[in-house]
């Protein structure tokens, strides 16, 4: 249960004074609620409309004073006093209730946010290590069941604060009773921890499920394509049946795990409760009118012990998600970049001179022995055009993750203007980084909103200058909404190419100072591509570019040519100087495209 009290320690710094008040709202209600079933016992038995010996009795001092009364007037007088308490009673429950619900809400709100903060301040190498659909899972469904569990903790502590005033009461009128009723309920306590551990090891699996069913349902609707192409349906619903099958099986032994410890409750609270009365009158000698009362009270508490020990079971089995949600949150403090969040208000870092990568040296987990890059020196100079080349898995792309210090080496320093990049510089010079992935990704909203995402205040005129930078401007104007027209997820609505030339044209609308571009043509047409290097070549003594090139022959207006291999930079130069060299690894690659593309 520490997972679960860790949350809820959270909860009462969040809350503050509200969620104590609240708490003394509850035992209140509570004590009223007990101070009601109190009275209207003994009071009835003094006006005769039960007959039960009030004398020597926790009620006998007020006995005297009633009887003068007339009956009529007694009974006004007790009713009137039984509604004041019930209604008080009532009245602050409602209060504590709405106060309760409003301070659970504004907890799942900063809980979310919170949480959701941590996520976007990590580094990327951390999501690098992550699926997508178990951040997902835990943002959603074990979030969802963390806020369930503060619900019922707290509704655990209410039924606790008035189980305790009733015990104190009973206590008051008979120890010895209570003891005994206590004793009983404690060896019941004992016997059900078994439902309580089952509980938990199903709540684990409860996890498990959910995380594999929505990994697997995320993967495939991303995959529908190849399922559909490779006739893949049979087997994806054999997957889902098999997967819904132990869903199903885990639900119901959770079902079947209740009703059999609420059985076994149950049927112990009416043996007990028998066996107590029984007792009481053979064995204490009660008093008529303390049995009453303390039968009554402990026949309300009884159903209070049930639920109790349900809430507990219910508890545990949210255990697992709570302790997986504080592990997400300690990993993402662990990965935290200190950015400020709030970057549409910084300042762009300005590059007068260049970025320099110094003795680099780079790996993905640091148990591998082989470096991804090992000593890489290179200089990109400032508002030039630099090519980065080298055949598939050279290193490139991490290289690029390097550059926009979106990972940071583990030997060596990338240095802007001469200065090593830190920490708190990264905000402003990723706001200076405009990035275009061979994989284009747009949101599911209209071009227009795309293009509000990276610039808020961006104007139509800007747009479609952009627009027609990236030789996007026809088709656009010849969607059923142009610029409202709504893209689908990940854009799916428009062709590749013209996704590929939207993404440029988002690009370029922040006017950034350092444009990257990650084999970002490969999607295009031959027509469109030799548009877009038009377009790039305009740009050039106007912001640094840096381009990874798949295709060779797009990158000969470049200043420098950077040839990776195996994690090293291998060749340096000018894109006619390395094509002309028949022994060069970039004069080999570009050969072999040239033939193949024959």
């Amino acid at each position: 249960m520490n997972s679960i009290l860790y949350f809820m320690k959270r909860l009462h710094r969040f809350s503050g004074a509200a969620l104590s008040i609240n708490l003394l709202g509850m035992t209140v209600s509570s004590f009223l609620e007990s101070i009601g079933i109190l009275l209207l016992i003994p009071m009835l038995s003094l006006i005769g409309i039960i007959n039960l010996d009030v004398q020597n009795s926790y009620f006998s001092s007020l006995s005297t004073y009633m009887q003068k009364l007339s009956p009529t007037l007694s009974l006004s007088i007790i009713l009137g006093v039984y509604i004041t308490i019930v209604l008080i009673q009532n009245r602050i429950q409602q209060k504590v209730t709405i106060r309760n619900a409003e301070i659970q809400q504004r907890y799942s709100r900063h809980l979310r946010q919170e949480t959701y903060r941590t996520l976007l301040q990590s580094n990327w190498s951390f999501f690098i290590k992550k699926r997508s659909s178990d951040l997902i899972n835990l943002l959603t469904i074990e979030l969802a069941r963390v806020l369930g569990a503060i619900h019922l903790f707290l509704q655990l502590i209410t039924a606790l604060i008035f189980t305790v005033i009733q015990i104190g009461i009973a206590f008051w009128l008979s120890p010895v009773l209570t003891l005994f009723v206590l004793g009983c309920g404690i060896v019941l306590g004992v016997c059900s921890r078994k439902f309580i551990k089952q509980a938990k090891q199903l709540g684990n699996q409860t996890s498990q499920l959910s995380q594999s069913y929505l990994a697997g349902i995320t993967d495939q609707l991303n995959g529908m394509k190849d399922i559909k192409s490779n006739t893949l349906e049979a087997s994806r619903l054999r997957w889902l049946s098999a997967l819904t099958r132990g869903m199903m099986e885990e639900q119901v032994a959770y079902v079947r795990l209740r009703m059999n410890s609420q059985l076994v409750y149950k049927l112990t609270s009416a043996v007990l409760i028998s066996c107590f009365i029984l007792i009481s009158f053979k064995l204490f000698q009660s008093q008529s009118i303390q049995l009453l009362t303390i039968t009554v009270i402990f026949a309300r508490l009884w159903p209070r012990f049930t639920s109790i020990q349900s809430t507990l079971e219910q508890l545990s089995s949210m255990v697992p998600a709570c302790k997986a949600l504080i592990q997400l949150q300690n990993e993402c403090r662990a990965s935290d970049e200190q950015l400020d969040l709030n970057m549409e208000t910084t300042a762009a870092l300005r590059i007068d001179h260049g970025i320099e990568c110094r003795n680099v040296s780079f790996r993905y987990n640091q148990d591998e022995y082989a470096c991804t890059l090992h000593n890489i020196n290179l200089f990109i100079p400032s508002n030039q055009m630099t090519a980065i080349a080298g055949p598939s898995g050279a290193g490139k792309s991490t290289l690029i993750d390097l550059i926009m210090g979106l990972i940071q080496p583990e030997a060596g320093h990338i240095l802007v203007d001469g200065f090593p990049l830190a920490s708190h510089q990264l905000a402003s010079y990723r706001h200076s980084i405009s990035y275009v992935a061979q994989d284009p990704f747009l949101f599911n909203a209209s071009i227009r909103e795309n293009f509000y995402m990276v610039k808020p205040d961006a104007s139509d005129t800007e747009m479609w200058e952009a627009l027609q930078f990236a030789s996007s401007a026809d088709f656009v104007h010849k969607l059923p909404e142009g610029l409202d027209t709504v893209i689908g997820d990940r854009g799916i609505r428009l062709s590749g190419g013209e996704r590929q030339r939207i993404v440029i044209a988002r690009a370029i609308i922040r006017k950034p100072s350092i444009l990257i571009l990650d084999e970002a043509t490969s999607a295009l047409d031959t027509d469109n591509e030799r548009k877009i290097q038009e377009a790039i070549e305009r740009l050039k003594g106007k912001m640094t570019i840096i381009v990874v090139a798949h295709r060779l022959s797009t990158i000969r207006q470049a200043d420098q040519v950077i040839v990776l291999n195996q994690g090293a930079v291998v060749e340096q130069g000018e894109f006619h100087q390395l094509a002309a060299d028949s022994n060069s690894l970039f004069g080999s690659l570009l050969h072999n495209q040239s033939v193949a593309s024959a």
